[in-house]
């Protein structure tokens, strides 16, 4: 983790991850980026960071690129919790 990450809060900290995934497939060509970055997101975080990410995209996705933000359509929602 680098110093700058370890200075964020948590829903900071997904916002950052995301973007660094979407930098990394900005370069495919625009629908295999969005795969990508649904697949990377999909594969790899688990259900509480994927309900975190959930939650700021409905709020608007705030920070969020735009390739990010496309992408949520292809990630899995997770199961809402009980309160």
């Amino acid at each position: 983790m680098s110093h700058e990450e370890h200075q964020m809060g948590t829903r900071e900290k997904l916002v950052y991850m995301a973007n660094q995934i979407a930098t990394f497939f900005a370069s495919k060509p625009h629908d295999e980026g969005v795969a990508g970055v649904a697949e990377h997101i999909n594969k790899f975080w688990d259900p509480r960071m994927r309900r975190q990410f959930f939650e700021m995209v409905d709020a608007g996705g705030a920070g969020m690129k735009p390739l990010v933000i496309e992408a949520a359509a292809k990630i899995k929602r997770p199961a809402q919790t009980a309160a």
